[in-house]
């Protein structure tokens, strides 16, 4: 089926979904809704399609030539966008985070059920080369059962950072894990599952006068106690000084992961030093070298079958974004936090 896709926002984001969805082989981007008004001309010519902008969103929304819409806006508006779009019938690709809090997560995902439409949340380093290879390591056993992982995001966003431009503020955007950290947190979860029973996030920030800037803690690490007895740390570090690092370390009964590296008991991988593996790595903050296509690929082949996509779907994220709010509930009471009190 060809899909018809409108975009919500036309910012740094937008341009990149816009190239990622047209590069698909179902999908093409037919509308763009943008607060500002836009050049029909100009938008249609940067993505290779015609396309029609709109002001309105309600009006943009009542199309019966769009199906799906991918949401850019800034974090805070994403809970009125997107239950609009539920209501009005249309499948969501829907830009991290899904909201800035628990309750705006849960009506998004309500709204998304209710109206019998399909979901997808851009943590979109799931389909990253990186860790579709050690989703399948995992699954393979060659590290045998992981007790212990840990994934951290490392990446200075100040004013050389466009995303400075808005984020700095609680009110768009939030917090550390929020404003980026949750894709270090997704990942854990990924490759740890998401039977998290407790965890304990501590924050500090920076002294540097760039980061004073921040309404809230831009470095934060969180420990988390799995029901399975297994331990997971996530740092996210939005302060720092140094090139964008995706830190990934899984220790497993039979051996250890190490970014692009393996360590095993298993298939005489055993030895003085790691085997290095041929992946692509999760290392740029830029959405230009952001996995979109390849996981936008998947949710328009799953709505041909008419299910839920695997991975990113809108249920597997709002798993992750309870643990998040879990952490972030950590670090503002000063006190261990149990996922049950995420409901």
């Amino acid at each position: 089926m060809a899909y018809r896709v409108g975009i919500i926002g036309y910012g740094w984001a937008a341009t990149a979904h816009a190239d990622a969805i047209n590069g698909t082989a179902q999908a093409e981007v037919k509308a763009v809704f943008s607060s500002r008004k836009l050049n029909e001309e100009e938008v249609s010519a940067a993505h290779g399609s015609s396309i029609k902008t709109y002001t309105d969103l309600d009006v943009m929304l009542a199309s019966e030539d769009l199906d799906v819409v991918s949401i850019t806006s800034y974090p805070n508006q994403h809970r009125e966008q997107a239950v609009a779009a539920a209501n009005a019938g249309k499948h969501i690709i829907l830009e991290k985070p899904m909201a800035l809090n628990w309750e705006d997560c849960k009506a998004i995902h309500d709204a998304v059920v209710a109206n019998g439409v399909k979901a997808c949340v851009c943590f979109e380093l799931r389909y990253i080369s990186q860790f579709l290879t050690t989703s399948r390591l995992l699954d393979e056993g060659l590290i045998g059962d992981v007790h212990y992982g840990e994934i951290d995001y490392y990446h200075g966003i100040g004013p050389w950072y466009g995303q400075y431009r808005w984020n700095t503020t609680v009110e768009k955007g939030g917090s550390s894990l929020l404003s980026a950290g949750c894709h270090a947190l997704d990942a854990l979860l990924l490759c740890m599952g998401n039977d998290v029973e407790e965890v304990s996030s501590y924050a500090t920030t920076s002294k540097h006068e760039i980061f004073q800037k921040y309404e809230y803690a831009t470095t934060t690490a969180s420990i988390l106690k799995f029901s399975n007895g297994s331990v997971g740390k996530v740092a996210s570090v939005i302060d720092c000084f140094q090139p964008y690092y995706f830190h990934t370390h899984l220790v497993g009964s039979e051996g250890s992961l190490l970014d692009n590296k393996i360590y095993s008991n298993n298939f005489g991988l055993r030895d003085k030093k790691w085997a290095e593996l041929p992946m692509a790595m999760a290392d740029s903050g830029d959405v230009a070298d952001h996995p979109y296509q390849a996981q936008f690929q998947a949710f328009f082949d799953a709505l041909d079958k008419g299910e839920d996509m695997p991975r990113t779907s809108i249920g597997e994220a709002l798993e992750t974004f309870r643990v998040l709010f879990a952490c972030d509930k950590s670090v503002s009471e000063g006190r261990p936090v149990k996922i049950s009190e995420i409901n």
